[in-house]
């Protein structure tokens, strides 16, 4: 395999899961695999969507129907402010405060938390395996796991796991047992899906585009979110130009300059964003 000036790729492989886990995440998502990581996790969303209890919540806070956008850039700066400080600064404390202050207005059940978390691991193991210019190595699954138990300890969430593969079995335990559709499941999926085609087409594309994007999904999860099934030679296509894409990517070099979440330009804050100021409570919207 041809890859030209991969530093952070090599950088990574002498680095421990355990111990360096967030240095490898942070090289992952902010050098490695930018695109990627953003694509999974926005995948993640929807994978939470078809969790009727969940989107039950999520619908009744009124953001990701009224203010998709402004929904979306807050969980990302959140995160973003977690993975690229540090989980122990005092960037990072601030945004948990203001994260956990938030679940802390809705009745959500541990169960449902864990498996929300969960996706954040899993999805971007998925998301590589199938899309990525490369898969993850062990010590990059592995850091994942290790990052996010770090931040589901300082979310309070119980019963966190101390196995990776006993959490992916309980993740998609959890998901067949527990995802399956419901009105609220399309009422937030459908403007979060036209958020994400809206970062690559205008609007009046838009019904050209779905098909395309949920080429992306599986079956299970289409139906559990009321999406219309994309014809099969639309899944033929993404397939085509998703490898057309990995073979272009692993030629490419790494991205030196850090693509950094914290510093991206968001219509949401033209003039930028105070930690405590993001998110939505109870009556808010």
């Amino acid at each position: 395999m041809f890859q030209r000036n991969k530093p952070y790729s090599e950088r990574i492989k002498s680095l421990n899961a355990l111990n360096d886990h967030q240095e490898i995440a942070y090289l992952l998502v902010c050098h490695v695999f930018p695109w990627d990581t953003e694509r999974a996790l926005e995948l993640a969303l929807f994978r939470t969507f078809a969790i009727p209890s969940i989107s039950k919540i999520t619908a009744s806070t009124g953001e990701l129907v009224n203010r998709p956008r402004k929904r979306y850039d807050d969980t990302e700066l959140i995160l973003f402010e977690i993975l690229e400080s540090g989980y122990d600064s005092e960037r990072a404390k601030r945004a948990f405060r203001r994260m956990n202050k938030m679940h802390g207005s809705y009745a959500i059940s541990n169960e449902d938390m864990l498996y929300v978390l969960s996706t954040f691991v899993f999805e971007p193991i998925w998301w590589n395996k199938k899309f990525g210019w490369r898969p993850l190595r062990q010590n990059e699954k592995e850091s994942g796991f290790y990052f996010f138990r770090e931040v589901g300890k300082r979310m309070g969430i119980r019963n966190l796991p101390d196995d990776m593969d006993e959490f992916e079995k309980w993740s998609k335990a959890y998901a067949e047992q527990n995802a399956t559709f419901s009105e609220n499941n399309y009422k937030i999926g459908k403007p979060t899906l036209d958020l994400v085609l809206g970062f690559y087409i205008p609007k009046w594309l838009f019904p050209v585009g779905r098909p395309f994007l949920l080429a992306l999904l599986d079956e299970p999860l289409i139906q559990n979110m009321g999406f219309k099934r994309p014809p099969g030679w639309i899944r033929k296509m993404m397939s085509a130009i998703m490898n057309i894409r990995k073979w272009i990517v692993r030629r490419l070099p790494e991205s030196s300059k850090p693509r950094l979440g914290t510093r991206k330009r968001r219509p949401t804050y033209p003039e930028g964003y105070k930690i405590e100021e993001l998110g939505t409570f109870p009556g808010s919207h």
